[in-house]
């Protein structure tokens, strides 16, 4: 059966991306679901009936992972169409819910094709993607890939003191297929770009190279609490001054070093939090990206040194731990190559780009051929309710992601 002038029915992807978005809906138009939640597991509920109305084998494993199998002429490992469906607390309706809705499209097409392809083709939602919740991000398809075990993942205390392990049981998700049980032929992830790049230059689809190395560092800091008005500047262990010399040097840091590097502070806590009283005790994360190991490396040393060094001078205690680190992942040359050539053939603009941001995707890149389509985002907004991705470009993404999986498929 011909298959390249197979396209996509973007009003039932549409319909999807609405009706999902209606769990856990927040004000302007998007999203909380965070992961494990009550709002998780009504949207896991959701997706995972569409998997069975489209025909499709599903399994749960230990870690709440959620795989639907549509069988092929063939036995063997399929090619794996996956993402997310959890959200950070003010999330978009697009980011990680677009992979997952569209790798459900592609089996759709095929069934009203009526078409069984020689390789199986899994659609997977993997836990805890976000990280907003329980850290590290993208949790589920680390333990699915072996780069996180399942005991770590389920001992892990959120931020409200809950754990991995016991919020899978409340919501009936700690599944009993063994993690890592389906080996894929190969992954492909569509996703919104999250960033200004594609608009900015005109671009339809990204044919993303890798995902940039991350580092996560909480640190927290201990001084004494004083009165502010009597206490000598030079007199003081001022947790809170400590806290914002952070963030003014991961500015500096990223500001001196230049190239791909980021710096970001998302987290400054302070105690005991009152306008007359110099802080005691302070919390800070700290996010470091770069698309080389060596660069990222160079900056966690830095900053390491100027906490030490800077808690030190003010005589204030400090502690450290490390929330997530992920090296640099490079996709497959050919697998980036079957994207960029699928969507010219398409008649798309193609853009060969890093991801700032990270993906389940690059927890399979070391083990199995491994791609992702990007698709614009408007203003490069994501992580905001103002998310939004126009019609056409989710159809160009989705029909690129359908050509590109009916290609992988179809090999021996």
């Amino acid at each position: 059966m011909k298959t390249d002038n197979l396209r996509i029915d973007l009003d039932r992807l549409l319909g999807r991306l609405d009706d999902l978005a209606t769990v856990g809906a927040i004000d302007g138009g998007g999203v909380c679901r965070l992961a494990l939640s009550d709002e998780d597991k009504a949207g896991r509920d959701k997706v995972r009936g569409w998997m069975t109305d489209l025909g499709l084998a599903v399994t749960v494993d230990g870690i709440g992972n959620v795989v639907g199998l549509r069988p092929g002429q063939e036995d063997g490992p399929p090619v794996m169409i996956g993402s997310h469906i959890d959200t950070v607390a003010t999330g978009g309706r697009y980011d990680g819910n677009l992979g997952v809705l569209a790798g459900l499209e592609v089996v759709a097409v095929l069934n009203d094709a009526g078409m069984t392809t020689r390789r199986p083709i899994a659609v997977a939602f993997f836990t805890n993607e976000e990280g907003a919740r329980f850290h590290p991000d993208m949790m589920g398809s680390g333990v699915h890939q072996g780069d996180l075990s399942l005991e770590t993942a389920l001992a892990a205390d959120g931020i409200d003191g809950a754990t991995v392990g016991a919020e899978l049981a409340r919501i009936g998700y700690a599944g009993d297929a063994p993690v890592g049980a389906v080996t894929p032929h190969c992954f492909l992830e569509l996703h919104v770009e999250q960033g200004p790049v594609l608009e900015e230059e005109g671009i339809t689809i990204g044919a993303v190279t890798g995902v940039q190395g991350i580092s996560w560092t909480e640190y927290r800091f201990t001084g004494v609490s004083n009165h502010a008005g009597t206490t000598p500047m030079g007199m003081r262990n001022d947790a809170g001054y400590v806290a914002a010399a952070v963030a003014m040097e991961a500015r500096s840091i990223a500001r001196d070093m230049g190239g791909n590097q980021v710096a970001t502070v998302g987290t400054i806590e302070l105690g005991p939090g009152l306008v007359n009283v110099i802080a005691n005790e302070a919390r800070v994360t700290v996010d470091l990206r770069n698309t080389d190991d060596k660069a990222l490396m160079a900056a966690e040393e830095r900053m390491a040194a100027f906490v030490t060094g800077t808690a030190g001078a003010e005589g204030v205690g400090m502690e450290s731990r490390s929330l997530a680190r992920f090296a640099p992942v490079d996709f497959d040359p050919a697998m980036i190559d079957l994207v960029a050539g699928t969507a010219t053939a398409l008649g798309h603009s193609v853009k060969r780009m890093p991801s700032g941001a990270g993906h389940d995707a690059q927890m399979f890149a070391p083990n199995c051929p491994t791609a992702m389509v990007f698709v614009p985002s408007k203003d490069g907004i994501s992580h905001n309710v103002a998310e939004y991705t126009a019609p056409e470009d989710l159809r160009a993404g989705a029909d690129v992601l359908l050509q590109a999986a009916l290609s992988k498929a179809g090999e021996a």
